[in-house]
């Protein structure tokens, strides 16, 4: 009964009401909250002929890629202030200004607002190591997420292209068509990812760590290691679920980037791989003392069994059911055998 835009409003609507009462993350809310708005103005021009909305789509369309790379930085680099978001207000205004005075050029303006800031994305995770406030335990969880999220922007302007170019065939009804298929689809999409708990890292995180000078030494990068093995074996930090490279790195008193460069020359991994060995070490120890699978994986930091399972095979080379088996059987061998000496 509902056009698709106006159900993928609703949708979008839901999970930013449902983000504003259980987190609080006021730029999520207002990313998923701009998607929501985008969708019903789409809804009511297509669905409901409000024709006179339809000058205002582009202008609300440019509004979506600045909010998604300033929810992006927010949530798993560093926090933002008001006026470096404010900044990406610019791409907006310069659509409008598009929009009155040269109405032509929007087809062009809008299609690359939302390729440079996917791209922006797509290259912020390929150059960083680790993402200060997103959960060590994800993994890898939050940069395929974000990846996703800065390749659907990119295919959003693909189909604005596709969009431009049927209407300067005069096929209006293939315009129609794509844009209400396209944009509810990434719209929809967009949402869903960026409201997943492993995308937008941990609430009320800050990166206020120390700005200490940094000598790329591998002697300051064996002394680094030392201290940080000491410091988990003191305060075993790395069970909690919550952890963050910004959390891991106050209390080392260093700057994120060095202790997560330190770490990724000792070992050649990053920090978030690095704190699920640990991890999995100390479910290993519980497992080999009888705890069973789950109560493990939850007093060693994990919060999902996916995590757990993907960190366990990389750690030990089987799934922990399978250790678990494999500690019973040794367990049942050395009863057998002491039995038997008994007898």
């Amino acid at each position: 009964m509902l056009p698709i835009p106006a159900f993928a409003a609703i949708v979008l609507a839901c999970l930013a009401v449902r983000t504003l009462l259980s987190e609080g993350r006021p730029l999520l809310v207002a990313f998923l909250a701009a998607c929501a708005v985008q969708s019903l103005l789409v809804a009511l021009v297509l669905g409901y002929d409000f024709a006179w909305l339809r000058p205002v789509l582009p202008v609300s369309a440019t509004v979506i890629p600045p909010l998604a790379w300033i929810t992006f930085q927010d949530a798993l680099i560093s926090r933002i202030s008001l006026r470096q978001a404010a900044i990406h207000g610019a791409a907006p205004a310069f659509t409008l200004f598009c929009r009155i005075f040269a109405p032509g050029t929007t087809d062009v303006v809008v299609p690359l607002v939302f390729v440079g800031y996917g791209t922006a994305i797509l290259f912020l995770l390929h150059s960083a190591t680790d993402l200060p406030l997103a959960r060590l335990e994800a993994g890898r969880v939050p940069v395929v997420l974000w990846q996703v999220l800065g390749w659907a922007l990119i295919a959003s302007a693909l189909s604005d292209v596709l969009i431009a170019a049927a209407f300067m065939t005069g096929n209006e009804n293939w315009a129609g068509w794509l844009i209400t298929f396209s944009s509810s689809l990434v719209l929809l999409f967009l949402g869903l990812l960026s409201g997943s708990p492993a995308a937008s890292g941990v609430a009320g995180e800050d990166t206020g760590a120390p700005a200490l000078p940094s000598r790329e030494t591998s002697k300051e990068d064996i002394e680094i290691m030392e201290a940080l093995e000491a410091f988990l074996k003191r305060e075993p930090m790395h069970l909690d679920p919550n952890l963050t490279l910004s959390r891991l790195s106050r209390r080392l008193h260093l700057p994120e980037k060095r202790l997560s460069t330190a770490v990724n020359r000792a070992t050649g991994a990053n920090v978030s791989r690095y704190v699920n060995t640990w991890r999995i070490r100390h479910a290993r120890r519980l497992i080999e003392g009888g705890t069973a699978v789950t109560e493990a994986m939850l007093e060693s930091g994990f919060n999902t069994k996916s995590n757990f399972n993907r960190e366990f095979l990389r750690e030990t080379g089987v799934p922990p059911s399978q250790w678990k088996r494999g500690m019973q059987s040794s367990s049942n061998v050395t009863r057998i055998s002491e039995a038997g000496k008994n007898t």
